[in-house]
């Protein structure tokens, strides 16, 4: 007669080693990791898992194409502040390709940041990255400004700008770049609000919103490369 004890037995043996295993291997490669918390270490450790169950089931990869809309009001009129205090004038990003993204430092897409750095560092001659980071989806950035920017660095050495944290969903507090970024009365074509952290909005050198890439599109697929190199 099978003894249900001892099956129960040898399967919570076999679980708990796993878990050491996975433990272990979290630790492993999180080597170089600095200031990090475990959660942190895992959602680093299974983001290649948890990219793929996102592509596979359809979740945050929405894909949206400007066809031929200009915005009603420009782009370059648009202010901000870096998370070092100092105001960013868009009249700057002139004649060059920004990629602006909506960051958090505890959520599963998280190390999109290298992504974003290894884009960054490819392109920086046509193209500005800007990261804003916001607490608005599942409190997954619940860092102050400094902690931010160390944390980004630190583990990361992200180079491209970071704005001050803000409200990047749509309210009273919305920045507002993520408002003419997500009101087609204002960028003339778009009204897609983020779904989740790292959603990507792209504009072109003359000012004009683009394109619209979800969370679950990698900073370097073949989709966001395409945009980038595309000539006017």
């Amino acid at each position: 007669m099978v003894n249900v004890f001892e099956i129960l037995k040898k399967v919570l043996i076999i679980l708990f080693m796993l878990v050491l295993v996975f433990a272990g291997y979290v630790e492993l490669t999180n080597l170089n990791s600095k200031h990090m918390t475990y959660r942190q270490k895992v959602l680093k450790t299974v983001y290649p898992v948890f990219m793929w169950w996102s592509r596979l089931v359809g979740n945050n990869s929405n894909e949206l194409v400007n066809s031929n809309s200009e915005p009603v009001i420009p782009f370059y009129t648009l202010k901000g502040f870096l998370n070092n205090g100092n105001e960013l004038d868009f009249t700057s990003l002139k004649g060059k390709k920004v990629l602006l993204v909506n960051t958090a430092s505890d959520c599963g897409y998280t190390d999109q940041y290298a992504e974003l750095e290894k884009l960054y560092e490819k392109y920086n001659n046509s193209l500005v990255i800007i990261g804003f980071p916001s607490n608005d989806f599942k409190q997954q950035e619940n860092g102050t400004d400094e902690e931010i920017a160390q944390f980004c660095k630190l583990n990361f050495g992200i180079s491209f700008p970071m704005m001050k944290k803000s409200v990047v969903i749509k309210s009273d507090q919305q920045n507002e770049v993520f408002r003419w970024l997500t009101d087609l009365s204002l960028n003339g074509w778009n009204n897609k609000q983020p779904t989740w952290n790292f959603c990507k909005y792209l504009v072109n050198e003359n000012g004009v919103l683009t394109n619209y890439f979800g969370s679950a599109v990698s900073p370097l697929s073949k989709d966001v490369i395409k945009a980038i190199e595309k000539k006017l």
